[in-house]
């Protein structure tokens, strides 16, 4: 475990896309294999241009480096290198992301990327002893019938994995409300809902996922400050919102750290985890993410006992997060 400024303590992760996480070997391990282009050649090259530089950019390097994942395989060692990265920075317990439709375009079937990562959760827990569930994202603007398609097959791996159904992409242009249907299948198959809302769009995209997608975790939230009596809400329903500082200033939903909502949040009682988001585009690990919140005033033990609360796992798994709570000395 490394440290990040402090003591060694354990930390929950409930928001990575696993594919945004992706390390400059494993990808260029997968191009090869997949006999896919990519745009620089070696590690060193292809982490420069993955970093984030601006909105732009992001999209440019992540649709000429990310869709060299394409098999079963890639999807399998996605899932173990970052489990293997976060366990080393103090994570005991991951939901991670990933994005099955925008893998369509490419001809790679759902069932192909389901069958992927769950095996790779599998292989998380054999090797390495840590427990990864996955929160597979509809991503906006696909057509319904594939969102809905997307929400039977997370069904369907309940038992391999998938605890909840997520909805991504361009908040702005495309609000929740027409997803509700495919949030329905999920809901009445035993899974949660995990939508991304209150980041590049205001309180009423959260409102929206609340009321509409019955959202049992919202994805960034931050926004939410820009209406008081939703922050109260918040608070008073104990909904737990997954933060992601540094990707917040890298995409500019907040000027800065120092700028940061986060406070006022904390400030209103609202259950706050921190997490990395896009960790290889972004430049950041999990311990980054959590030395900037603790430089907001976080509390590394009240950021875990929120991701306790809002970790959608198995009643057996949250105790065992609750015994790791209770034997770590915190500061």
């Amino acid at each position: 475990m490394t440290t990040d400024g402090a003591a060694p303590y354990p930390k929950i992760e409930l928001h990575v896309h696993l594919e945004g996480a992706v390390s400059p070997e494993l990808l260029l391990a997968a191009a090869r294999r997949n006999g896919f282009a990519l745009p620089v050649g070696t590690p060193e090259e292809l982490r420069a241009f993955m970093r984030f530089r601006d909105f732009d950019h992001f999209i440019e390097s992540w649709f000429a480096t990310t869709p060299a994942l394409q098999t079963e395989q890639d999807y399998r060692e996605l899932v173990l290198d970052y489990a293997r990265r976060a366990q080393q920075r103090g994570a005991v317990y991951l939901e991670a992301i990933f994005s099955p439709t925008d893998k369509l375009t490419a001809g790679i079937d759902l069932e192909t990327v389901f069958e992927g990562f769950c095996a790779g959760v599998q292989q998380a827990r054999e090797e390495l002893g840590i427990e990864v569930r996955l929160t597979p994202d509809i991503t906006r603007g696909v057509d319904l019938d594939v969102a809905e398609r997307t929400a039977r097959l997370a069904v369907a791996h309940r038992d391999r994995g998938v605890v909840a159904l997520g909805l991504g992409g361009a908040e702005a242009q495309f609000p929740p409300e027409p997803y509700a249907p495919a949030f329905a299948i999920a809901r009445e198959g035993g899974i949660g809902s995990v939508p991304h809302a209150g980041e590049t769009a205001g309180p009423a995209s959260i409102r929206g996922a609340l009321e509409t997608l019955h959202a049992d975790r919202i994805r960034h939230g931050v926004r939410a400050v820009e209406d008081p009596g939703l922050v109260r809400e918040l608070a008073d329903r104990g909904m737990v919102l997954d933060v992601c500082v540094l990707s917040n200033v890298c995409l500019s939903v907040t000027d800065s750290v120092a700028n940061h909502p986060l406070p006022q949040l904390l400030a209103a009682g609202v259950p706050v985890t921190v997490n990395t988001d896009d960790p290889t585009f972004f430049d950041c690990e999990l311990d980054d993410e959590h030395a900037a919140a603790r430089s907001l005033g976080a509390d590394p033990k009240g950021l875990f006992e929120a991701g306790i609360a809002g970790a959608l796992c198995e009643p057996e798994l949250k105790q065992r997060l609750r015994d790791v709570a209770a034997a770590h000395r915190w500061g």
